[in-house]
């Protein structure tokens, strides 16, 4: 039998070579690096999330002090509180998270201020002054204008539905709701909010909070009152600026 004729060997031109090894010494210098990332930055990020003693001791200091001074700011005298020249208040959450003591997380739950840059609608009823006097360095609060409240509504406003947030781009979802108090369009929403008016909780309830924008600039970054120069407490009609700046 004849032999087989040996197949010759298929030629590469070096340049093709060259261009493999630079990209298989790449493949494997890249997943070293990954590698050392992944062990040595993992036990970092592992070792930051652990926190130390005088972290737990400054925390429980910061929260009794939040609330020794929450106290003292209660016990001003009633006429401390100033009296509001509008029916209508909108509310900020501008401060507070590890340094607050639970008795303030819970009156800002109250007011539906569970996150920072969160605003609500309010009417300015004693009861509720007396809740932002006790969280006062947490939250700032004015007088809002008829065309930020509408803004708000119309750019920021969700219906709370079964527990859902839904956006509000059909009039029916706000007959739905709110038919039965005869509000049954945007417009009606607006003019209610603005007015403080008879279905304004129902209304309230329904829109749930504002999520609004972090500031560029009109924030300090001081918990002192608005009046001393900081960024809390009463803005009366000045929060018309910062909403501006948030919505």
């Amino acid at each position: 039998m004849a032999e087989a004729e040996p197949q010759a060997l298929t030629y590469i031109p070096e340049v093709i070579l060259k261009k493999r090894k630079h990209k298989e010494e790449s493949i494997a210098l890249t997943r070293k690096t990954q590698l050392e990332l992944g062990q040595n930055g993992g036990k970092k990020r592992r070792m930051d999330d652990i926190k130390r003693p005088e972290q737990f001791v400054r925390e429980f200091r910061d929260k009794e002090l939040d609330l020794i001074r929450m106290k003292q700011r209660t016990k001003r005298a009633k006429s401390a509180l100033s009296i509001p020249n509008s029916k209508l208040l909108f509310v900020i959450r501008i401060h507070g998270k590890n340094d607050m003591h639970p008795k303030t997380r819970n009156i800002l739950y109250k007011l539906r201020l569970t996150r920072i840059f969160h605003g609500v609608f309010l009417k300015a009823t004693p009861g509720v002054l007396e809740l932002l006097q006790k969280v006062e360095p947490y939250v700032t609060y004015g007088y809002p204008n008829l065309k930020n409240v509408s803004d708000l509504i119309y750019k920021k406003g969700y219906g709370k539905i079964d527990n859902k947030r839904v956006p509000l781009i059909d009039n029916n979802i706000i007959e739905q709701a709110l038919g039965k108090h005869g509000i049954v369009c945007l417009e009606d929403i607006v003019h209610e909010v603005a007015n403080a008016g008879p279905h304004f909780k129902e209304i309230i309830s329904f829109l749930g909070s504002f999520s609004l924008n972090r500031p560029k600039e009109g924030l300090l970054g001081k918990k002192a009152l608005y009046i001393d120069g900081g960024d809390t407490g009463n803005r009366e009609n000045q929060i018309n600026d910062l909403i501006n700046k948030m919505n």
